[in-house]
């Protein structure tokens, strides 16, 4: 080899650390292995291979390099359908929904709905291990779509993320001494559920009586420190949030305060606006763009609370949400770096 045994080590490692199949990796520590001085006996017995394929991998490093070990994925058949075809295909998978192309009710692209599409397009038979095939190699991949407020409005979304809150960071700690995040949010008895590790081929069961009863809470997130201020209380209105208003300036007795918040309607309530008036020299609202709950960062520790204490458990007393949902706050704001690198940090 042109270059020495540990130059080749580090070529390999990095090569393990970047491969992405779980073949090439073994590939990759064969090799690694191999330079080691770690004998193909072991070797095999390490991958649990036979030593004749980790003579193969040797032999062909030997003779090419590192280069040499790529799998030489067969190509079959050579393609039934045309490059144009091909680019068809992909725009209507990507773009379109079967429905819009004559599959009646059907909103979701599967594998027999594509393979039925090619033949009737183009005449060409598929099996779904075919297709299945073609759609990789069309960089296509069976994934979970998601959700997007479609009355948002992308260009003052822009001027949120790349002028308004840009010029808040800048005035704070100059004009503004505190920059918060405030939301609201309800906690049910039974939230959701979401994966968890549970005994093999059983499924865990969470008991629930069909009700649906729970908490609202009310929470401010403090940009620069971590900060949380929360109240919970039995409904959202005008005079809750005033309250909560109150309870704000109580836990930061000086200095101005920025509150970046969404749009709801007690946000705007005329009952507020005696107080806000009174409060204008230490507080001050900024709105966020309609329909962008995403740039809140409030709605991170919603997030959060939910995944720790809510999702997969069934509560049977409000109380014991309540005392969950303080023990979770109590707990994580031990720790505020923790938050602020958890949920500041993404602006």
């Amino acid at each position: 080899m042109a270059m020495n045994k540990h130059t080749e080590l580090e070529k390999v490692r990095e090569a393990m650390k970047q491969a992405k199949e779980r073949r090439m990796y073994e590939r990759y520590q064969a090799i690694y292995l191999h330079l080691r001085g770690t004998s193909i006996v072991a070797i095999a017995d390490i991958l649990n291979r036979n030593r004749m394929t980790v003579s193969g991998y040797i032999h062909a490093y030997q003779n090419g390099g590192i280069a040499a070990l790529q799998l030489k994925h067969s190509s079959g058949a050579p393609s039934r359908l045309s490059k144009k075809q091909q680019t068809q295909l992909k725009q209507i998978i990507a773009y379109s929904v079967p429905h819009e192309v004559g599959f009646a009710a059907r909103h979701n692209w599967t594998l027999e709905l594509i393979a039925l599409y090619v033949e009737r397009e183009w005449g060409h038979r598929y099996s779904l291990r075919g297709i299945s095939k073609l759609m990789e190699r069309l960089g296509l991949s069976y994934t979970k779509p998601t959700y997007t407020l479609a009355a948002a409005d992308p260009e003052k979304q822009r001027q949120f993320t790349e002028t308004t809150f840009p010029q808040l960071k800048k005035l704070l700690n100059e004009e503004i001494d505190h920059l918060l995040f405030e939301d609201e949010s309800m906690i049910r008895d039974y939230q959701a559920i979401q994966k968890t590790w549970f005994l093999r081929g059983k499924q865990r069961i969470i008991p629930t009586t069909g009700k649906h009863r729970g908490v609202k809470l009310l929470a401010t997130i403090d940009y620069e420190t971590g900060q949380i201020v929360w109240q919970e209380d039995e409904q959202y209105t005008a005079e809750t949030f005033l309250a909560f208003l109150r309870k704000i300036l109580a836990a930061y007795p000086t200095g101005k305060l920025m509150i970046v918040l969404d749009n709801a309607r007690i946000h705007h309530a005329k009952l507020l606006q005696p107080f806000l008036q009174e409060q204008k020299n230490r507080l001050e609202f900024v709105f966020l763009p309609p329909y962008s709950p995403q740039f809140n960062i409030v709605e991170g520790l919603w997030k959060w609370l939910k995944s720790s204490i809510v999702n997969n458990v069934f509560y049977s007393t409000v109380s014991e949400i309540r005392l969950r949902v303080g023990q979770f706050m109590d707990e994580i704001m031990k720790n505020p770096r923790v938050i602020i690198d958890r949920l500041c940090i993404r602006f």
